[in-house]
Order: C-alpha cells, then structure tokens, then sequence
C-alpha cells in the first residue's frame, strides 16, 4: 500500500485548546465532556477530509522521567480538575471510535509523536508523516528526505525543514540546542540569562551544536551583540545547557506502535454508540457510522 500519509496527534495539546476554546457541556451525569467531545469530533473531521492512518498521543500523567531530571520541570500543577478528568475519558472514546491511541506513562506525548514520525517514515509505504501540533520541540523531527513535517492544524500552516529555518532561525536537528539557550516556558526550561532568539539562532546557525560554539567569543565568526557575555554565560552554565537540552530532547525509543498499519483506521467499535451517548454526542456517532460504510 504506496504512498500512506500518517496523521499524529497531539492528543493532549487538542485537550486542553478545546477545554479554553469550546463552552462548558456537563452531562446528566454531572460530569464535563466538551473538551473530549471537541477532540473526538476533531478526529472524525480528520478523516471526513481523508485521513486513513491516525495516531492520537496523550499523557494524562502529564509528569514524566524528565521530572526526575529537573526539578523546574513542567507538572501538572494547576490544569484544572474537570480538564484532567477529561484524559481517560477521552482515550476511552478514541480508541472506541477505532483510532490508536499512544498513551504516555513516563514519557510525553511530544515522544510519542517523535518515535512514532521516524518509525513510520522508515515505512517504504509510507509517503509523508504529518506531525500535528504546534509544540516548538517537534520541530527537531522535521525532515524533507524522510518525509516528516509538521502541521499546525488550528492555523493551518505546514512546516518543513525551509519553513523551521524561516520560523527558529536554525535547522530542525539545531531546536534542542536552541530551546535549551532561549528556553522554553511552557516546558518549564528556564533557558540561559542573555541568550535571546535572535542571537541563539545566529550563532547556532553556523555551530548547529552547543559544543561546537568556540568559548572564546573572538573565535566567533558570527557578529552578535553582547557575545563577550554570552560566551561567559554558555562557560559558567555548560553543564545547565547540556541538561537543558536533555530536556527538549525527544526520546525517540518512547513505547509507540509495532507497524503502520496499527495505526489505520477501520471503524468504531460496537460499544462506541454507548460512549457517544455519555459524551451527549449522538451525531458523533452517526458521523463515525457514515465514515465506516464509505470506506466500506
């Protein structure tokens, strides 16, 4: 089967933007599902417009082995508690819709999707992976010989290595390298004190790795402001910018699926009708039924 597009998800990122974006919907039951309903109905869209190999990836633990690794580290601190009661249950209607889902435990769902996108685009079936989400770490992943781009499906932008260059400043095997300089705030990695985007991209730009940066800032062939600076800053912290990148790493061994094709979709389960029906979703239902017998 030639020329398979794979479709990974960021399940959790889809979460918590349905959450903020979409009014609240709490059943009979007295339980909040509008952010699960959100994704679900996400998900079908996504193969009413063809999608045929779809992994979702989600960690509902939202903690994970880089906790362990850095005490600053991103937790679930703060997510509201209707939100996170939403992860099981959105997994549940996921795979009962027929979709694979990757769920996380001590990795990321940012893992996940790394592992998943280079599995796949070793796969001679596979002619492109889409990686969907808006997460800067995923961008590392991009990669024109294997196929591998991302896609920010809310703004509707696709991003291949040009368009990561366009974006960073620097190529998608240099984004470890430059989140652990600028920093990320939404990971909880502080970055280095000095070290903006501009000037990170420039240098990097032309070292690509962090070890490879000369300590001696007249060894520098690139001209950026304050570099006296910088270069002392990167010397004092090379050990906190080694492990900040660590951090933005990706783990590409994450536990995902064996093949490709556990990852196509062939219809919903006999029980999904049930969970529609917990999600006050009966249109969900009825979408998932028509899609099933067309591609039937």
């Amino acid at each position: 089967m030639a020329g398979i597009d794979v479709h990974l998800v960021d399940g959790t990122y889809e979460l918590f933007r349905h959450h903020f974006a979409v009014p609240s919907h709490v059943t009979a039951e007295g339980v909040e599902v509008a952010a699960a309903r959100g994704v679900l109905g996400s998900m079908l869209r996504l193969l009413k417009d063809g999608a045929t190999h779809v992994g979702v990836a989600t960690d509902k633990v939202i903690e994970s082995f880089r906790n362990d690794l850095f005490d600053g580290y991103k937790t679930g601190e703060g997510t509201p508690p209707e939100l996170f009661a939403q992860f099981p249950l959105l997994e549940a209607a996921l795979e009962a819709a027929g979709f694979t889902v990757l769920a996380m435990v001590r990795h990321e769902a940012d893992d996940a999707m790394g592992a998943a996108a280079v599995l796949a685009a070793a796969d001679e079936r596979v002619a492109r992976v889409l990686v969907c989400t808006p997460d800067k770490d995923l961008a590392q992943v991009v990669d024109d010989d294997a196929g591998i781009v991302q896609v920010d499906r809310r703004r509707e932008i696709t991003y291949d290595a040009a368009a990561v260059v366009e974006k960073f400043g620097v190529r998608p095997e240099s984004i470890p390298d430059w989140l652990a300089l600028v920093g990320d705030t939404a990971d909880g990695i502080p970055g280095l004190t000095g070290w903006g985007a501009k000037s990170s991209a420039a240098i990097l730009a032309r070292y690509g790795h962090l070890e490879a940066i000369p300590a001696d800032p007249a060894e520098w062939d690139v001209a950026v402001r304050g570099a006296t600076k910088l270069a002392a800053t990167l010397v004092a912290r090379r050990e906190d910018a080694e492990l900040y990148r660590l951090l933005a790493t990706l783990d590409l061994a994450a536990p995902v699926m064996d093949d490709v094709e556990d990852l196509c979709w062939t219809g919903p389960a006999d029980h999904f009708e049930d969970i529609c029906s917990h999600l006050d979703a009966p249109r969900l239902a009825e979408m998932a039924r028509r899609l099933a017998a067309d591609r039937n």
